[in-house]
């Protein structure tokens, strides 16, 4: 049963290593790129993938935790696909209105710059399902 906590858990860890690669790759080294939110691959996805997949394989695909963790799954895909993404539009929109007003040390504090990427593209969620997926596979082959 540990299974079912450990390989979701790795997903995650391996997308957001992933990810951090990536960002090196094309800007400076960064340690906060490891718990960034938004990128490719997603870790979210990742994750719950992960999670619903390797309870599939062990307590069987119609039980109801499994049903349960597709529900999450879906919350949670969702939210990242549409929510997160929406808000990092609004903190980009609120950055040029922001910064269009006259420069002043009251406003920098009043207003700070918001978090324009924070949610994925479905590309992103796609990857970070995939590596959830075959990691939850691989695991119970090997480990089960």
């Amino acid at each position: 049963m540990y299974l079912i906590l450990i390989l979701p858990l790795i997903s995650g860890f391996i997308a957001q290593l992933i990810k951090f690669f990536i960002k090196t790759n094309k800007q400076k080294f960064n340690f906060n790129n490891i718990l960034v939110y938004s990128g490719m691959p997603s870790g979210h996805s990742a994750m719950v993938i992960s999670l619903s997949t390797i309870i599939g394989l062990i307590l069987n695909w119609d039980s109801p935790i499994f049903a349960i963790s597709i529900i999450l799954s879906i919350i949670i895909i969702r939210d990242a696909l549409g929510i997160r993404r929406y808000l990092g539009e609004h903190g980009k929109v609120l950055n040029i209105l922001v910064k269009d007003l006259e420069d002043d040390e009251v406003l920098d504090k009043k207003y700070p710059h918001l978090l324009e990427s924070i949610g994925h593209t479905p590309a992103q969620v796609l990857v970070g399902a995939l590596i959830g997926f075959f990691i939850s596979l691989l695991g119970y082959f090997l480990l089960y």
